[in-house]
C-alpha cells in the first residue's frame, strides 16, 4: 500500500515537472497566433501530445533501450528553440516599429506577429511534444514499473495539467511579450540538458555507444 502511495507521489511530481515544457511550448506557439486562432491552437496540441503520450506509452520499454533517441530529440527541440527565437525577434522588431492596438488590451497584442499561420504553430508544437513527451512517458513508465493503471494515471494527469499550464502561458505571453524571452531560456535549457544526457548517458547516450567517453548513470526513469 505504502508503495503504491509512493509510486503515485513519484508520478504527479513527475507530471508536474516534465509536463511544464510541452505546455511552455504550446503555449508561446498559441500566443504568436491572432486572437481567434489561440484556443484552437491549443486544442490542437492538447490532442498531438495526448496522442503521442498513447503511442509513447505503448511502446515505451522499446524506447527504453534505443540508444540515441534522446540525443536526436535534444536536436529536433533545439530547431523548435530557433524557430521560436525568430519569432520572438520579428515580433519585438514590428512592435518598435508599429503600435500593435490598445497595449492595454491583451487580445491586441501577442508575441508574435499575428501573421503567422496555425500550421506553422502545429508544426513547432509537435516536433517539441515528439521530444518532450517522450521524456515525461519514460519517467512515467519508469515509475509505473509495469502497473498500467499507474501509467495511465500519470499520463492521464500530464495532459490535465499541460491544457491548464498552456492556457495560462498564453494569457501572460499575451499580455507580457517579454515573458517569452524567459520561456526561451527555459526551452534552451532544457534542450541542453536532454542533449547532454543523450551523449554522456551510459545505457542510451551516443556517446558510450561511439565509445568517445565511458558515460555515467543519468537515466530519469529509474
Amino acid at each position: 500500500m505504502l508503495d503504491t502511495i509512493l509510486g503515485y507521489g513519484q508520478i504527479i511530481i513527475a507530471d508536474l515537472i516534465l509536463s511544464g515544457d510541452n505546455a511552455l511550448v504550446i503555449g508561446m506557439a498559441a500566443a504568436g497566433l491572432a486572437p481567434e486562432l489561440r484556443k484552437k491552437a491549443i486544442f490542437y496540441g492538447m490532442f498531438i501530445a495526448a496522442v503521442l503520450r498513447i503511442v509513447f506509452a505503448v511502446i515505451a520499454t522499446t524506447l527504453l533501450d534505443v540508444k540515441g533517441l534522446l540525443f536526436l530529440g535534444s536536436i529536433l527541440l533545439f530547431w523548435v528553440c530557433w524557430t521560436l527565437f525568430k519569432e520572438i525577434r520579428s515580433a519585438s522588431h514590428a512592435q518598435t516599429e508599429h503600435s500593435i492596438g490598445d497595449p492595454s488590451n491583451p487580445e491586441m497584442v501577442s508575441t508574435g506577429a499575428p501573421q503567422k499561420t496555425m500550421l506553422a504553430a502545429l508544426i513547432s508544437i509537435t516536433v517539441a511534444d515528439i521530444t518532450m513527451s517522450l521524456d515525461n512517458v519514460l519517467a512515467v513508465a519508469g515509475i509505473a514499473n509495469g502497473d498500467t493503471q499507474m501509467l495511465i494515471f500519470g499520463l492521464g494527469l500530464a495532459i490535465v495539467l499541460m491544457a491548464f499550464a498552456a492556457t495560462l502561458i498564453m494569457k501572460i505571453l499575451s499580455k507580457y511579450p517579454w515573458v517569452s524571452w524567459l520561456g526561451l531560456v527555459v526551452l534552451v535549457y532544457v534542450a541542453g540538458e536532454m542533449m547532454y544526457r543523450g551523449f554522456f548517458d551510459i545505457s542510451t547516450g551516443i556517446g558510450p555507444m561511439l565509445g568517445l567517453v565511458e558515460g555515467m548513470d543519468m537515466s530519469k526513469h529509474h
